[in-house]
């Protein structure tokens, strides 16, 4: 086994057990059929983890999948999706990016699939076509998913991740947006963008890095 595969694994393995501590309140309609669910980079792991939690109640043993970048950063976060049932999708806007968005409308048609518009790099909280193509293509809705968590923020990072402390609440907003044919991508990113900035308040936090 590689190094990176041993820091992957047991990176995976620490996640997820915090996760498992978090206590979960949502407002709004979770999916109950293929869609898109879109979130900003920072605040991916208690979403990932609620969806993998629900994923038996979302139409029966629907499958979730999920982006993420071809980074060393991304090996880590692919084995901790894995390891929560995720179908993994590897690109990025700047690498990969044609072939993760052909296999995101295929898998958008038969699954929940997650992205984060705003990653691998940024700019923070910045939406990228992705979610919204793939919405568009499949004739999906795309859930906007925000959180607020008491948690370790880490200012230095381009995404000033969010970690949530263990055992804390984290608050759950959705909102549902339909990309109609006629939409053009500039205006449905821009309405996405300023939804998903409003959607929520500030996420609670505390210490920071």
């Amino acid at each position: 086994m590689k190094a990176l595969s041993v820091k992957a694994v047991i990176a995976s393995i620490l996640i997820r057990a915090l996760a498992r501590t978090w206590r979960f309140s949502v407002r709004g309609e979770l999916p109950s059929h293929p869609s898109v669910v879109a979130f900003w980079h920072d605040e991916m792991l208690p979403l990932w983890s609620l969806f993998a939690r629900l994923q038996k109640k979302i139409q029966g043993s629907m499958r979730l999948s999920a982006l993420t970048s071809l980074s060393k950063d991304g090996d880590i976060l692919a084995q901790v999706l894995s390891d929560w049932g995720y179908d993994v999708v590897r690109g990025s806007s700047s690498k990969g990016g044609k072939e993760a968005l052909e296999q995101m409308v295929a898998l958008t048609q038969q699954s929940c699939m997650l992205i984060t518009p705003d990653g691998p790099r940024g700019p923070r909280h910045v939406m990228k076509a992705g979610a919204v193509i793939a919405a568009q293509r499949t004739k999906s809705p795309l859930y906007l998913c925000r959180i607020a968590a008491r948690g370790y923020r880490f200012e230095r990072s381009w995404d000033k991740f969010l970690l949530p402390y263990p055992f804390t609440k984290i608050e759950i907003s959705i909102a549902t947006v339909e990309i109609s044919d006629s939409s053009t991508i500039s205006s449905a990113l821009h309405d996405c963008e300023q939804q998903l900035n409003a959607l929520i308040g500030t996420p609670r936090t505390s210490t920071s890095a």
